[in-house]
């Protein structure tokens, strides 16, 4: 595949910052655009950061004419559950009408090659599992349907201006790059994997176990252990999906808008979660179980087999031990 300029919104983020690196390794050309409300300019590395807001429609044009871009990318989200229960108002304008500034943007610029880092959120409380591409979508918060509502806008793009498109659906991204340069920062954390592991650096460092501010959301859940199930992915078999996605787009294989479910197709309990980074860092982890949060569905595992037949995406980091590992390389060394 010959190089090109891509444009990641949402590039200094977690997922976004994994995905330039992979990119660049590829050989392309990295635009980051991000407001770095979220993320963070360090994280760019070996890319150009554009400093600007999805929302501001004349930071769009700016960048769009001030540089050639091929193809776009797009993460740059507000991503919380619990906070968009809360906060509707606020997603719905930075996620759907900053989508729809970024893809009147796009047309205007000339360009319609375009992946959306997507959510299995869409789907809300499964009727089968694992999710596959064709389950009913009703989501369960409003997360889930400003994302279901950004693909909705994919479709209309297509037909009214010939927009190509691959979204991709997932659930929790997990785990750091394994050089251990690139890891994950979010403020405020609510990501498990993270939260469990900051509680095991407290600890490492003379934190009394019994003192813990871990949560659990919910203990009564109908699942083996009464806590929730999720389908994790390691963030660079995300990255991969993502960069073969675009190979796809670049090589105009793509006529409309196609969409995919990334997943291991197996999901752990948060209880899972807690014990595979017992046995990872060494240190007795505590938690706290407290009530659900509103809008949490019981399990949610996604089938990846449509990705894996069509875009040829074969993940390298099957296992939770493997995504934990990863990451508390990063966090024992930079938390």
């Amino acid at each position: 595949m010959s190089q090109s300029s891509i444009l990641v919104t949402g590039g200094a983020g977690y997922i976004g910052s994994h995905m330039c690196r992979i990119l660049r390794q590829a050989g392309h050309n990295v635009i980051v655009f991000d407001n770095l409300f979220r993320g963070h300019a360090d994280a760019v590395v070996d890319a150009e950061l554009f400093v600007g807001d999805l929302c501001n429609a004349d930071d769009l044009k700016r960048c769009f004419a001030s540089h050639a871009i091929d193809a776009v990318m797009h993460f740059a989200a507000l991503a919380y559950v619990g906070e968009s229960m809360r906060e509707a108002g606020r997603y719905y304008h930075n996620n759907v009408v900053g989508s729809a500034n970024l893809l009147i943007a796009m047309h205007n610029a000339g360009i319609n090659k375009f992946v959306f880092s997507s959510t299995c959120a869409i789907y809300g409380e499964p009727q089968e599992l694992p999710l596959t591409e064709t389950h009913r979508q009703q989501p369960a918060n409003p997360y889930g349907r400003t994302k279901m509502m950004v693909e909705g806008m994919l479709g209309d793009f297509h037909l009214a201006h010939n927009l190509q498109s691959i979204s991709l659906r997932y659930f929790n991204a997990a785990g750091c790059d394994p050089s251990g340069e690139l890891g994950e920062r979010h403020s405020p954390e609510t990501h498990l994997i993270p939260l469990v592991l900051l509680e095991a650096l407290r600890i490492r460092d003379g934190g009394n176990p019994a003192d813990t501010t871990l949560r659990v959301f919910g203990g009564d859940f109908p699942t083996a252990d009464g806590t929730c199930i999720r389908d994790y992915v390691h963030v660079n078999d995300l990255g991969q999906a993502h960069s073969l996605a675009l190979d796809r787009l670049l090589a105009g294989k793509v006529a409309g808008a196609e969409a995919y479910n990334l997943g291991n197709g197996t999901g752990f309990s948060v209880l899972d979660v807690i014990s595979a980074c017992r046995t990872i860092t060494g240190l007795p982890i505590g938690y706290q179980i407290i009530e659900r949060r509103p809008g949490d569905p019981s399990c949610l595992v996604g089938s990846s087999t449509r990705a894996r037949e069509v875009l040829g995406w074969q993940p390298q980091h099957h296992s939770l031990d493997d995504m934990i590992g990863t990451a508390w390389r990063w966090f024992s060394q930079h938390g």
